[in-house]
Formats: C-alpha cells, sequence, structure tokens
C-alpha cells in the first residue's frame, strides 16, 4: 500500500470525479424512459469500477489510482462532504404543509421504530449468527442497519413519481431516523469502545444530541433567513449563502456541539422551506431550484458510484472475508430476509397510530412503505468508520470490521437491487400508480383544448404570400400528442353533468385545480411586490389547509386567513397592562395593514382564478359551483376591506402606494433591461441608469412609506368637539385626555353604569345597544368619527343610555367627567355648545327615523344653521311648529290639555301632520316620543329645537352655504322672500321665551360644523372670547338663540354671522375637477377664515380627494376623517 500511495498522484481524485459523472450522464441518457432506476444503475457501474481495480491484475492505470483515493477515504470526511448538500436539498424541497401533517408519522418511524428496528436485528446478530458478538456489538450493528437512507430513497421516490403523501412520509423518515441512526450509532459505539452509560445517561444524551441539534438548526436558519433580508437583487450571493450555511451548520454540530449534523442541517433545511422559500423570487427562486437540483444530482451520483467501489473494495480487497468465511453469503442473505422482518413488524406494529395520525396509512401505503426501507451510503460509511476503529482498537477486531463493512455493503447492494427496482412493479401491483378518473378527465380536456388551439394555430399560419399553403396531414404526423384526441371532440364536463348533480369526485378535482391557480397567483403578487414575504407565507398555507378539505366541503381557504385578519387575544391583554400607548398603537396598525394585504390578495388571488376557470372549462355547471363557491369566500374579506375604508381609509391608501411604487420600480427595471437587449444604450450608461432604479427600489423595500398616527395635539385639536372650544377651555380639558386605541368588540361603556366620561371618536365605528331604547327604526345603529358620546349623560348627571362596542378598531380619547363639569358656568357659550354637541347622539337614539340617515357633518351643520336651543323657566309655555323637532334635554314639561308629564331626554314631535314627515312613524323610541301642540314647563327646562322643513327620508340634509361662507359671484338678484325661505330661514317669532345668540367669535357650534366638515385645516388661530359674565349682564335671558339669517333690513333681537348680501347667491362649496389643479378657498368667518390649502407646491401633504371621479362635473368635498390620519414617506 505504501509503494500504491507513493506512486499515485492526489489529482488523480479529481479524474475518478470526472469519470463518474461522464459515466452518471450517459446511464441517465440511455436509461431515459426505461424502468431500471437511475440509482441502481450508478452502483452497478461503482461494483463494476470496483472489481476492475481490485478483481483483477491488471488494475485502472490513472483511473484506478483515483477510485483507490476515494475509497480510502475517511468516513467522516466522506459524510461532511455529500451528506449536507443532499440533506438541505432534500428537506428544503418539502411543502411545509405536508410535513406538518405527517410529522407524527415521521417522528413515529424515526423513533420508536428505528428502536424497535435496532433490537430486533440485534438480538438476531447476537442469538442467530455464530460470531460471538457481545449484545453492544451485535445492537451496533443492528442500529446500524436500522435507518433507512435519505439519499438512496428520496432519489427512488423522485424518478418513480410517487403519492406526494406517501412520498413526504418515506421521506421525511429517511431523514429523520437517518440522525436517529447516527445517534444510536454514536451511543453504541461509545458503549462497544468501552464507555459506560446508566439509563438516566443515556436519556440525557439522546435528548442533548436531538433536541440541540433541532435548536441549532433553527438558530443558522434564522440567523441566515435574517442575512437574506439584507441581499438585494444578487442570486449569486442568496445561493451561495444557502450552499455554505448547510455545511457550516453540519460541521458546528458534528465536531464542535457534539450532536447530531444531520439533524441540524435537515431542520435547517425544514426552516428554509417554511419560512425562508418566499425569500427567493422570480429568477432567483428559479436559479435557487437548478442550482439544488445540480448539486443533488452530482452528490448522487458520485456516492452511489462510490458506495459500489467501496462494497467491491470490501468484497474482493486484501482485507477480503471470503477468504475466511465459507457461509458469509448465506448469512448476508439471512440477514436481509431478517431486515425486511423487521420493516415489516415496525411498521405493522405502529400501524394503528401511523393510520390515525396526519393524512392516514391504508394497508397499501403501508406496505410500499415496508418495501421501501432501503439502505445507502449513509449506512456503508458508518460500517467504514466501524472497520477504520478495529485497525487501531482493542474492543474491535479486525475480522468484526470487516464483516461490518461486508453485511452493510451487501444490504446496501441487496436494497438497492432487489427493492428499488422492483418497488414500481409493487406500485402497479397495487394499482397505486394510475391516474384517477378525475384526473383522466382533466388529461383528456387539456388534449381537447391543446386539439383546438393547434387547429386556431394552422388556420393562422397556414397560408403566407411568399410561401404559400401548408399541408395539415402532415403538420398533423408530428403532433403525436394529439392522436387520440381525433374524432367526436364533446367537452369532457358536460358529459359529467346531470341536471343539477355534479360528479363528486369530479368537483374535488376542480377544486384542487382552482386553489393551486390561487396560489400561483399569490406566487405573482409575490413577485410584482403586492404582497409581502410574511403575507405570503400566510396565505400559501391557507390554500394548503384547504387542499386538505376539497372532498369534505367548499372551498374553505378562507378559514385559514380568519386567525391572521381578526385581532387576538393578546392585543386587548395588551392594552390592559402599563405597555406605551403608543407602542400599542403602533402594533394594532401594523396589524391592521396585514390584514388588508391578506384580503385584498385574497379577493384578487380568488378573481384571477375564477377567469382562468372560466376560460379553461367554460360555462359549464361545475364551473358555476366552483366560482359560486369562491365568490362566496369572498364576502367576509370584501366586508372587511370596507370596514377599514370607513374607519381607517389611509391604511388602504399606503397599501396601495407601495404596491404602485414597487409596480413603477419594476417596470422602470425591465425597460432599462429592453434597452439592454437592443443594445441603444452602452454598457456604462445602462449600468450607471440601472443602479439608480436599483437603489430607489431598495429604498423602497428599506423604508416603505407607513401609516403615521398624528400628534394626540393634532387629533384633539381636529376634533369637533374640543378643537371648537376656547383654547383656554380646550387646554384645561386635552392636558387630562386620554388617547386610546381599541379593537373590535370592546366594550366602551355599558347601560345603566355611572356616567363617569365622555368618548371622542377620531377614527372608527361604534355600535350602540339598548335595552330601554326601541330599536325597530334603527337599520345601523353605529356611530361615526367625530362623534362624542356619553357627554348628554355627563351634563345632566344621569346614567348611561345605552351599551357601546367598538364595531372596528377605534382611535380614541377618553374625557373624564369631573374636566368636563369643572368647565360648566364659566362661559354661556360654552355651556350651551356642550348642550348642542350632547343633542347630536342623542337625536340619532331617539328618533333614527329621522336623523340616522345623517352624517355627522350634516349634523352638525343642523345644529349649527338650522337649530335653536331655548332655556324655559316654570310656568312658561311654548308651541312646537308643524316644521319642527324638539329634544328636551332637562327638566320636567307637561303637554297643553293633557297635563302628560315629560321627562328628559324625551323627543317632542307637533300633533298635527306635516308633509315632511309622518309623525305616525316617529315611534322608534316609544316612551321617549310625545306628540302636542303647546307645552307647559314644569320646572327649568332645556329645549333643541331641529327644523325639517323640507327634509326627504331618503336623502340626507344638504348643506348648502349660509352666512359662514360667502361667496363673490354674478347674478340676479333674488327677492327678500326667496332669500329667507332658504337653508338658514326660522319661522319668526314661535317662540314665547326671550331669546338671544352669542357673539360671532363664540358660536362653537359653527366651528365645530367646519372641524367636522374639513378636519385640521381649519385654522386654530380664534380671538379670545367676549367675557361671558360681560354678556350675560347686556341680556339676561333664560334662552338661546344659534346663528339665523334675520329679514333684510329688519331689526333682530339676535346677533348673528355675516349676513348673506341680496346680490350674492348662496351655493355648495365645490371644487371642479381639472387633473391636478386644487382651488384655494378663503372663507372668512367674521374674524377667522377657514383655508382649503394648496397643495401643488407642498410635497408632505396628502391630497384625500377622491381619485374615482372623471369629467368636469362639481363634486362637494367631502374629507373622509377629521383626524388627519396619514402616511409619511420615507
Amino acid at each position: 500500500m505504501a509503494t500504491e500511495g507513493e506512486s499515485s498522484n492526489p489529482t488523480d481524485a479529481v479524474l475518478f470525479v470526472g469519470i463518474s459523472l461522464v459515466l452518471g450522464i450517459a446511464s441517465r441518457h440511455v436509461l431515459r424512459g426505461t424502468r431500471v432506476p437511475y440509482t441502481v444503475a450508478l452502483l452497478v457501474i461503482g461494483i463494476g469500477l470496483g472489481s476492475l481495480e481490485y478483481g483483477t491484475s491488471h488494475r485502472l492505470g490513472k483511473v484506478g489510482d483515483g477510485i483507490r483515493i476515494w475509497a480510502n477515504i475517511d468516513p467522516d470526511l466522506l459524510l461532511a462532504v455529500f451528506l449536507p448538500a443532499l440533506l438541505f436539498e432534500s428537506s428544503f424541497s418539502m411543502e411545509v404543509h405536508q410535513i406538518k401533517k405527517c410529522m407524527a408519522q415521521m417522528v413515529l418511524l424515526a423513533g420508536p421504530g428505528v428502536l424497535i428496528s435496532t433490537f430486533i436485528l440485534g438480538a438476531a446478530l447476537k442469538l442467530i449468527f455464530p460470531y460471538n458478538w457481545s449484545w453492544k456489538t451485535s445492537l451496533l450493528l443492528g442500529g446500524l442497519l436500522s435507518a433507512t437512507d435519505p439519499v438512496a430513497v428520496v432519489a427512488l421516490l423522485k424518478e418513480l413519481g410517487a403519492s406526494k403523501k406517501l412520498s413526504t412520509i418515506i421521506e421525511g423518515e429517511s431523514l429523520m431516523n437517518d440522525g436517529t441512526a447516527i445517534v444510536v450509532y454514536t451511543l453504541f459505539f461509545r458503549m462497544v469502545t468501552g464507555s459506560t452509560f446508566s439509563w438516566g445517561t443515556i436519556i440525557k444524551f439522546l435528548s442533548q444530541v436531538s433536541l440541540g441539534a433541532v435548536g441549532m438548526g433553527i438558530a443558522f436558519g434564522l440567523v441566515s433567513y435574517l442575512w437574506l433580508g439584507f441581499i438585494f437583487n444578487d442570486t449569486v450571493i442568496e445561493i451561495t449563502l444557502t450552499l455554505a450555511v448547510s455545511y457550516l451548520a453540519y460541521f458546528v454540530s458534528q465536531e464542535g456541539a457534539d450532536i447530531s449534523g444531520v439533524l441540524t442541517v435537515m431542520t435547517l433545511g425544514m426552516f428554509y422551506a417554511a419560512v425562508a422559500r418566499t425569500a427567493f423570487k422570480g429568477e432567483g427562486q428559479q436559479s435557487l431550484h437548478h442550482f439544488w437540483e445540480m448539486v443533488a444530482y452530482i452528490a448522487n451520483t458520485l456516492i452511489f458510484i462510490l458506495s459500489g467501489v467501496v462494497i467491491a473494495e470490501g468484497i474482493l480487497g486484501g482485507d477480503s472475508i471470503l477468504k475466511h468465511e465459507e457461509n458469509v453469503w448465506g448469512y448476508l442473505i439471512l440477514l436481509y430476509v431478517l431486515l425486511q422482518l423487521s420493516r415489516a413488524i415496525v411498521v405493522g406494529s405502529l400501524y394503528p397510530l401511523l393510520s390515525y395520525c396526519g393524512y392516514g396509512l391504508d394497508w397499501k401505503e403501508a406496505t410500499v412503505l415496508v418495501w421501501s426501507g432501503l439502505r445507502g451510503a449513509v449506512a456503508l460509511s458508518l460500517s467504514l468508520s466501524v472497520k477504520q476503529s478495529s485497525d487501531t482498537s482493542s474492543y474491535i477486531s479486525r475480522e468484526t470490521g470487516t464483516l461490518f463493512v461486508f453485511f452493510t455493503g451487501g444490504i446496501v447492494f441487496l436494497t438497492l437491487i432487489i427493492n428499488g427496482s422492483t418497488t414500481q412493479f409493487v406500485l402497479r401491483m397495487l394499482q397505486m400508480d394510475k391516474l384517477s378518473a378525475a384526473k383522466t378527465r382533466i388529461l383528456e380536456y387539456t388534449k381537447y383544448e391543446m386539439m383546438s388551439k393547434a387547429l386556431e394555430a394552422f388556420g393562422d399560419l397556414v397560408d403566407d404570400e411568399e410561401l404559400g399553403p401548408a399541408d395539415w396531414s402532415t403538420v398533423k404526423k408530428y403532433i403525436t400528442s394529439l392522436q387520440d384526441s381525433e374524432g367526436e371532440r364533446m367537452h369532457p364536463h358536460t358529459s359529467l353533468e346531470d341536471g343539477n348533480n355534479v360528479d363528486h369526485m369530479h368537483l374535488s378535482d376542480i377544486r384542487i385545480r382552482f386553489l393551486n391557480g390561487v396560489q400561483a397567483a399569490y406566487w405573482v403578487m409575490l413577485e410584482q411586490g403586492r404582497i409581502t414575504q410574511f403575507t405570503a407565507n400566510i396565505l400559501m398555507q391557507s390554500v394548503d389547509e384547504a387542499l386538505d378539505l376539497v372532498s369534505s366541503q367548499p372551498l374553505c381557504d378562507w378559514n385559514g386567513l380568519k386567525a391572521n385578519v381578526r385581532f387576538p387575544n393578546y392585543y386587548k391583554f395588551l392594552q390592559s397592562t402599563t405597555i406605551p400607548r403608543k407602542l400599542v398603537t403602533y402594533f394594532t396598525v401594523e396589524r391592521l395593514e396585514s390584514a388588508c394585504y391578506i384580503s385584498a390578495a385574497f379577493l384578487r388571488a380568488h378573481r384571477i382564478a375564477r377567469q382562468q376557470l372560466h376560460d379553461f372549462i367554460g360555462d359549464s355547471e361545475i364551473a358555476l359551483a366552483i366560482i359560486n363557491e369562491s365568490e362566496t369566500e369572498g364576502e367576509e374579506a370584501k366586508k372587511f376591506l370596507e370596514d377599514v375604508r370607513t374607519t381607517f381609509p389611509q391604511v388602504l391608501r399606503v397599501l396601495k402606494t407601495r404596491q404602485v411604487t414597487y409596480s413603477v420600480l419594476n417596470h422602470l427595471i425591465e425597460y432599462v433591461q429592453d434597452l439592454e437587449k437592443s443594445g441603444l444604450l452602452e454598457e456604462k450608461e445602462l449600468v450607471h441608469i440601472h443602479d439608480g432604479v436599483q437603489t430607489d427600489l431598495k429604498k423602497l423595500l428599506r423604508n416603505p412609506p407607513l401609516v403615521k398616527i398624528p400628534k394626540a395635539h393634532d387629533l384633539i385639536s381636529a376634533n369637533p368637539l374640543l378643537g371648537a372650544l376656547p383654547s383656554t377651555v380646550r387646554e384645561k380639558i386635552a392636558g387630562s385626555t386620554k388617547e386610546t386605541m381599541k379593537l373590535r368588540a370592546v366594550t366602551l361603556y355599558r347601560e345603566d353604569s355611572k356616567a363617569n366620561g365622555v368618548w371622542l371618536i377620531s377614527n372608527g365605528v361604534v355600535k350602540w345597544d339598548s335595552t330601554k331604547i326601541k330599536k325597530r327604526y334603527s337599520l345601523h345603529p353605529t356611530f361615526a368619527h367625530g362623534s362624542t358620546l356619553g357627554l348628554y349623560e355627563v351634563l345632566t348627571g344621569k346614567r348611561y343610555m345605552c351599551d357601546i362596542i367598538t364595531d372596528s378598531v377605534v382611535l380614541g380619547f377618553f374625557i373624564e367627567a369631573e374636566k368636563i363639569l369643572s368647565v360648566l358656568g364659566t362661559d354661556d357659550a360654552v355651556d350651551d355648545f356642550l348642550w348642542q354637541e350632547s343633542s347630536i347622539i342623542l337625536s340619532k337614539l331617539l328618533v333614527p327615523q329621522i336623523f340616522e340617515k345623517m352624517t355627522m357633518h350634516d349634523l352638525r351643520t343642523l345644529v349649527a344653521e338650522r337649530s335653536t336651543m331655548n332655556t324655559y323657566i316654570s310656568g312658561e309655555s311654548f308651541d312646537l311648529p308643524q316644521n319642527m323637532i324638539g329634544l328636551l334635554l332637562e327638566g320636567f314639561i307637561k303637554t297643553q290639555g293633557t297635563l302628560e308629564l315629560i321627562t328628559a331626554p324625551a323627543a317632542l314631535f307637533p300633533s298635527y301632520g306635516d308633509r315632511s314627515f309622518r309623525v305616525s312613524e316617529i315611534a322608534a323610541a316609544g316612551s321617549f316620543c310625545h306628540h302636542a301642540t303647546s307645552y307647559v314647563v314644569e320646572t327649568r327646562s332645556r329645549v333643541m329645537m331641529f327644523e325639517i322643513s323640507g327634509f326627504e327620508g331618503t336623502r340626507t340634509l344638504q348643506r348648502r352655504a349660509s352666512s359662514l361662507i360667502s361667496h363673490g359671484g354674478a347674478g340676479d338678484n333674488p327677492s327678500p322672500a326667496r332669500e329667507h325661505s332658504g337653508l338658514m330661514s326660522w319661522p319668526q317669532g314661535p317662540f314665547k321665551s326671550r331669546q338671544h345668540s352669542s357673539a360671532i367669535d363664540n358660536n362653537l357650534s359653527a366651528r365645530a360644523m367646519q372641524l367636522s366638515m374639513y378636519g385640521s385645516m381649519i385654522s386654530n388661530e380664534r380671538h379670545s372670547p367676549h367675557n361671558g359674565g360681560a354678556k350675560r349682564s347686556e341680556k339676561p335671558s333664560h334662552s338661546k338663540s344659534y346663528p339665523r339669517v334675520p329679514p333684510t333690513e329688519k331689526p333682530s333681537h339676535s346677533k348673528s354671522y355675516p349676513r348673506v348680501p341680496p346680490t350674492e347667491r348662496r351655493g355648495l362649496l365645490s371644487v371642479r375637477s381639472e387633473g391636478s389643479t386644487t382651488v384655494r378657498k378663503t372663507v372668512n368667518v367674521g374674524s377667522e377664515s377657514l383655508v382649503v390649502p394648496d397643495n401643488r407646491n407642498d410635497g408632505h401633504e396628502m391630497d384625500y380627494s377622491s381619485d374615482e371621479s372623471g369629467g368636469e362635473d362639481e363634486h362637494i368635498v367631502r374629507i373622509d376623517s377629521p383626524s388627519t390620519l396619514s402616511f409619511r414617506a420615507p
């Protein structure tokens, strides 16, 4: 051997690699289309090469030297070179959902299964074989032979095309029990070589080696996955990282941490399959797939040829057992039979559990599972380690080491030759290789469609000007795949449908095709930047789960997404803890963004899949059934997005902005690539342009536009209640205001509970419920953003009138009752404004038939422009005009004549009919509604009256220009009668009590109306309020009237906002759609100004106008939310 080592050149090892790859290529090429497994052919080639080198005197020269170098390779080095790449490729290519479903079965076979097989084979070797081995030595060989080899099994299953479920179980078991076998081998090898272990030490060792390997694999996977996130559009580095991390993980585990390297790499590959698969997109994913496919092919080719060489060397080499043992071949056959028997016992004993767990297992699959227990290079390498140790160890004889190699090599050869070659016959005998009837029909229809496409293509290409016509009969001879499509071509799905009955099996198969289309659409959206990697993983997992249920229920992939759209329970826990509110708000908005991504992607993918299904099988009944199932599933997703559009529209705007930005940049990249292909630009110019676009794309991915939650101060300033108050009063209340974000279905307060504060809704929707107030006419018992909840109860000291429960994610403020009550009595204008604000919610509760249709904007306009609030003392009486509705806010009154005592709160209606509404229909609040012409005041009472003349039940209030908004324009001078008959007209002298209004600067309701309509665009500059005490001394009164348009040239008892001159018409505040032009308007209100900003030169301001309006029509300016919630660009 020394002479041979001196004469050989280390570079001869490269020649062996080249020769092996050429032989592998030739074998694959020759065997394509045959039934001979590729791995079996490689093993035979390896045995042939080894026999020529070791069994003949002529040898193979340089090739033989290379063979000897590889045959004498260190067994640990052999595993370290080939296993990491093969294990990672195999585990990474497995489907995560299949792994989850089959995990219990894989663990059963790899854990208890290996142990049972080890003891069966060890006992047989100890009791039957005549080698007088100790129990430890017998169990060492039994454990070495107990594990099926992943390299051999995976290669075989890929060739035979076994079912996905069976392939996952067999492949996963072989990956796991290979690691288990190495752990068992290590344990018994240490026992054989003199180490002692107690049962406790054994359990600790097994747990440490296996669980430590899993932890190490996850750690390497997590670190490398995070590193991938920092690599941008560099496929070479991404692929190299996966290769490097697989080898590093194996080495650190096997050599550094003394744990199972096999289990570590297997865990790493499964982690990548579960988490990092979506990190590779487009060409990068294809390149990764091709790279690992090539690596696996090269490694398989080398390791099976090398295994054949090692087997030949063990039989024909200098230490050949044939020279010393006569019956060794018989014992090898006996060991093979015992091996198959032990495999059958393992599967049989575990069959009840195997058939119960995961997808289950029938007897046919169990039979294939028994027969597919191949052994391969891993077992052979471990036996070589024993032989190598026997040369220097006193615990293992050289004869034992040689027998280990012989028996292991023989078992590898027999399992591959016998089991590997006959597995396809077993599948055929069990009729497991046939296509189902549904799949056969799909193939028939595909051929049917292919023939139609071929005829269509021939019709387009049959004739041209230069060459003339083509011959269809000749063309048809070359389309052999469609020859069986001739004859009568009936739609394959038509014959299946009989009336309303659809083939159930066929329906299930079409569902599978549909869901595959949905999953493919998710991949496309991931590449287009419409969804994130995290979202893509969730969406694809939902499809995998739905695929398991297609035979038992309709499409149900939305069920797997509900948990990710809804807020989990721990979010409620976060809100109840001391975690900073800003952090809770951030996580809530992030969750909302993710839910919107999921819902939008779900709807889009289903829409694409429905179109593809319709194009594929037409308007058949089965297609309509699947399409209906898909549309039904999408209803909840549509509703969720509509809710977000109503409550947090800016979230959708941010997501759409991200998608459009990504799409635009990708379009630019494609354009640059087209320029490169066309040769219009030089390479230096192309690199400069390409790098610039890539920098922009990296900036988008690293710092995408985010939803920016406005500061509490901005929200308070934009709130109709707090923003309208004088600055001194607002600051006193705002200092104790608590900002909060509540999830859906959270109770803000309950009916009949003590009114401890006021809730201000900045974003979101809440719903109300009450046992006292009838909801018969309340079709939508909800309150939207801008609502002030609980104010009436705080002002009156009553208990809450209803339950308030969030109907979406709600961003709001809570003000303690003491703070509200502390500002009462400081200024009459503030007092009256608070009472007016309280009447808005009260009107919706008591009179939903009239006020529920109105938005908060409309109601505040009604309060500011078409309402009056009066305070009466005991003994006074008042009449309720026929065009008015009253709300008794506090006090006691009686109806004239009947003397029915009415307590606050109550809705007051005139007793005679009015054309604008029928009193008989206003009964929504039951005992809270009263009808009379005149009322008598028992105690000091406050009554809010609304003019609703001309109001139509099917329309909301039309906001017209009032004295608050004046526009210059030409036109005919309207008559005084016409001037006073519009929106701002009021009946003169309907009330018996004395009235007066506040000064212009103190018209807080008008200010609240502006804030409700225009949000933070309203200027916060306000003049200091006039001294309330001075006003009270000037005009003492028990009632207060809010702005009205007085008759022209007539004295008035109230001060009002600037009159609308007779020469000016009052119109709707509107802007004309003119592309990107923004109309800038300044509306003067006394000493204040309403400014609609011009954003053309202000890049950081958002345009919230609708992007769906077209043409040159006028549109009323509509602000979706007064909260100024916006997004900020990086």
